[in-house]
């Protein structure tokens, strides 16, 4: 019979450690010993594991305080020139003033904003890179489209950045000028109106198939990789109807070359008073507003999370960051982590309903 016995530093000519001894039966030894044997194995591992514990926080700590100790990049899901890219460059400026590094943005364009957060989800769990999402690709398009990013799995949530409503557009040249006009053409000429956005799943999109929704009528959706080219293409004809994030249009609608319908908001935005809402006009369904937050890849140190959240906070409250925003025709907000994870969670919930009532697809 085999049994372990606990050998003196005098037996082993080490500190004491547990070894197989040959014993027989008689010599079993008796439950109060071997509770004498397990305490002391449980003490020598204590003394162990104890120093790494108390250290933990530490490293932590120490990570955080460092943190960044290199260049950072944001992730931008939407092309150059636009307002999710305008807004990184913004926040990216102010981080690298706070920060003391630089904070480099990186635009990964494509299928409504899903391309840029599958790289997000790629990259190292460490703080030097994060993404701005939005409603697309954080809350709709993983209901239209098979991914391979899963917002609750892959990402960190770490704060909202800012909110705006849509607003519905068409070339001035147009004799639509306004809702009832717009209404008027659909009903007249089925299937034959075509409203670009920013991508299947985006505000614009789904602010376009509310519009058919409430009033029936049949337009037909034609996505594009960002909302700048579906005006560009509004702007050359290609299309009668665009719906748009604010800072897109508005120095067209200043110059007279497109003319506001109206606006996706519940109360009129601030950058634009003169447009009536849609729910002004008899359309009470049509109230959506874009958002934007910053989310981390899962498994980023809490410590570095918390610096990054703590930091965005304070660059949002600036007002040099709130007053940029607003010329892009969003407000700037911020949030608590949690906050955060439960929003898109209600919106993601919301916009189900929707795409479920008219079978939207993705790209």
């Amino acid at each position: 019979m085999q049994a372990q016995r606990l050998l003196s530093d005098s037996d082993a000519g080490s500190p004491a450690l547990y070894r197989a001894a040959a014993t027989s039966s008689a010599a079993r030894p008796s439950s109060s010993a071997w509770a004498l044997r397990r305490s002391a194995l449980a003490g020598f591992i204590a003394l162990l594991v104890l120093p790494v514990l108390t250290a933990a926080p530490a490293v932590a700590q120490m990570a955080s305080a460092s943190y960044p100790s290199r260049p950072v990049k944001l992730v931008a899901t939407y092309p150059p020139g636009g307002s999710s890219d305008l807004m990184a460059r913004i926040l990216a400026q102010k981080l690298a003033e706070l920060w003391g590094q630089q904070v480099i943005v990186d635009n990964r364009a494509g299928a409504a904003g899903s391309i840029g957060m599958e790289y997000a989800a790629r990259q190292p769990p460490d703080g030097y890179s994060f993404v701005i999402g939005n409603l697309g690709p954080a809350a709709v398009n993983p209901l239209i489209s098979r991914l391979s990013y899963d917002v609750a799995r892959d990402f960190l949530p770490v704060s909202m950045i800012c909110t705006g409503p849509n607003i519905l557009v068409v070339n001035s040249a147009s004799s639509m000028k306004t809702l009832q006009d717009v209404l008027a053409e659909a009903r007249t000429r089925p299937g034959t109106l075509n409203f670009g956005s920013g991508g299947a799943g985006s505000l614009a999109h789904l602010g376009g198939e509310m519009l058919k929704r409430e009033a029936g009528i049949d337009i037909t959706h034609v996505p594009y990789k960002g909302g700048v080219l579906s005006v560009n293409d509004l702007l050359a004809g290609q299309v009668q109807l665009v719906f748009s994030d604010a800072l897109p249009v508005m120095q067209h609608i200043r110059a007279g070359r497109l003319r506001a319908i109206g606006t996706t908001g519940a109360q009129r935005s601030p950058l634009a008073p003169d447009i009536p809402t849609f729910a002004e006009q008899g359309m009470t369904g049509l109230v959506a507003t874009n958002w934007w937050g910053a989310l981390l890849p899962a498994g980023t140190p809490s410590a570095i999370a918390d610096r990054l959240h703590d930091d965005l906070v304070r660059a949002l409250a600036t007002a040099e960051v709130r007053e940029k925003f607003a010329l892009l025709g969003v407000e700037a907000v911020s949030s608590t982590p949690d906050a955060f994870k439960a929003f898109m969670q209600a919106e993601t919930m919301r916009y189900a309903r929707l795409v479920k009532e008219v079978a939207i697809r993705g790209e």
